[in-house]
């Protein structure tokens, strides 16, 4: 390995052997100036110097002119300020520059040796410290994966995993990511098994489980209003509690977590399913037979989701006993992403604003069709990054910025969430067989049955029954169901994309969250 190459700019220079003698044994070649001016001709001339430090009361160029030139040419080189001068305007000045560390003289060999770690060495040193403290967890996960989980359980196994995964995104570490998504794999393989064995428990006694899609705006919305404060939910189709995470350093600038809970996706995890049943506060079975003219199923034409302003309506005025002041709106495209954000001060005059933000669900499926975000989001790390950046950059950020400024209660859900696919399972079925690649509804259907979870009664379930003699399976853990035409064809073009509609820990457990302007 190269040795770490540092500049030290100084006027007092000589005074400083001991340091570099001291930095001399620990490897690091060190050239020295007693001036900005050859400063800047060792950077021009060599330009290849790990780190610069640079004092900031020399004569002649100071050390922020000196700065700001070396920034000009070399803007991503770490500089240090060495300096006698403690007043707060020149720390401000030098942070607003985009130094890499700020010391105070006299320093000691330890102080400059602690800044190089951090500036040189500190991707390497928390790749190492966060592998390793993963490695110390691993085999913990591993036992409570294996122990019988209980909800509360499963719930907790689920975040460790996500949140050591965002600790190994950050360090980088793709050896431990392959244990990592190993470990995962294990976790949806149990999982699955739990589901199976407590879903209809739940289907006939639904306080005894988990609180599913139809409970949420009773359970979690409606009674966090408060009289006075403006509520907004805003719901992002296919928000995975990963993808909540990463964007939550960006929301907490401006509002702050007051509860970070959790609901279970019913099945099928699909929008045409979990949605309705969030905004109906019913199963899908209970939506047909009770307002049959919104519901439509699957094999039926037009968008499912049409009917959710309305569902919402009737389950306001069935569940809240007092008269309030409520808007429903789905942004689908640019033009209603606008709209909402030129809106967005009359959220306040609201009781209740809900936003349906489809952004997600469009990146996921233009991920499946479009090349070129195949390579933009080639797995869950990408994947995270690319929702960041749109987020971060979107009119809905913009429209919470506008909210913030006022005291408003602001909740964030999703309906379900995604699984990256991989493996195929074989099904056949007739014609009227839906087409989702992580559950089938139909007649007559024949699939592997290790792969699937099967409900030959639609209605216990609290599903619809299009005919007699229907039935739905549910694809478990990262399988997809392919037909056995073009298998291969479609084996390759569907694996490693991101679907929604079975059974696995992305797409059941969904984050719901209440925060508060600042």
């Amino acid at each position: 390995m190269d040795k770490i190459k540092i500049l030290w700019a100084d006027d007092e220079i000589d005074l400083l052997k001991p340091q570099i003698k001291f930095l001399e044994k620990k490897g690091y070649e060190v050239v020295t100036v007693s001036n900005g001016h050859d400063a800047l001709d060792e950077c021009g001339t060599e330009g290849d110097f790990d780190v610069v430090f640079l004092d900031e009361s020399m004569p002649g160029l100071t050390g922020l002119e000196t700065l700001t030139k070396i920034k000009a040419d070399n803007p991503h080189l770490p500089v240090v300020m060495i300096t006698k001068n403690e007043a707060e305007h020149v720390m401000e000045e030098a942070i607003g520059s985009q130094i890499s560390d700020y010391l105070i003289k006299p320093v000691n060999p330890n102080q400059i040796l602690l800044s190089l770690k951090k500036i040189v060495d500190n991707k390497r040193l928390v790749r190492e410290k966060t592998s390793s403290n993963y490695q110390q967890e691993f085999r913990q996960i591993l036992m409570e994966i294996q122990s019988g989980l209980d909800l509360q359980g499963w719930v907790d196994v689920y975040k460790k995993i996500i949140n050591w995964e965002l600790q190994l995104d950050a360090s980088d570490s793709s050896a431990m990511m392959d244990i990592l998504a190993m470990q995962k794999t294990e976790a949806n393989a149990a999982f699955s098994k739990y589901i199976e064995k407590n879903y209809m428990d739940w289907m006939r006694d639904r306080d005894s489980g988990p609180i599913l899609s139809p409970d949420l705006m009773r359970r979690k919305v409606f009674p966090k209003m408060e009289e006075g404060t403006p509520t907004v939910m805003l719901l992002l189709d296919n928000l995975r509690w990963d993808q909540w995470k990463i964007i939550e350093p960006v929301i907490t600038e401006l509002f702050k977590v007051e509860e970070e809970d959790f609901f279970f996706s019913i099945l099928p995890t699909a929008t045409q399913y979990s949605r309705n049943a969030i905004f109906a506060g019913m199963m899908p079975s209970e939506i047909a037979k009770h307002s049959p003219e919104w519901w439509k199923n699957d094999t039926d034409e037009g968008g499912k989701n049409m009917f959710e302003d309305k569902l919402l309506n009737e389950q306001v005025k069935r569940t809240i006993r007092r008269p309030i002041k409520h808007e429903y709106y789905k942004v689908t495209n640019v033009a209603g992403a606008k709209n909402i954000q030129d809106k967005a001060m009359n959220f306040m005059n609201n009781d209740l604003t809900v936003i349906v933000y489809n952004f997600i669900d469009f990146l996921s499926h233009a991920r499946t069709e479009m090349e070129v975000l195949k390579e933009l989001a080639g797995d869950e790390k990408a994947y995270r990054s690319l929702t960041l950046s749109w987020f971060k950059n979107s009119p809905l950020w913009a429209t919470l910025q506008r909210i913030a400024e006022r005291d408003v209660k602001l909740i964030i859900t999703t309906d379900h969430g995604t699984i990256r696919v991989g493996t195929p399972s074989r099904v056949v079925g007739d014609r009227e067989t839906t087409t989702n690649l992580r559950y089938k509804m139909g007649r007559n259907l024949k699939y592997e049955k290790k792969d699937v979870l099967e409900i030959r009664d639609p209605f216990s379930a609290g599903l619809p029954k299009v005919n007699v003699s229907s039935s739905f399976i549910f694809a478990k853990e990262e399988k997809f169901f392919l037909y056995p035409n073009n298998y291969n064809h479609y084996k390759k073009y569907y694996a490693d994309t991101f679907q929604h509609g079975g059974i696995s820990l992305e797409e059941i457990i969904c984050p719901i969250v209440e925060l508060r302007s600042k």
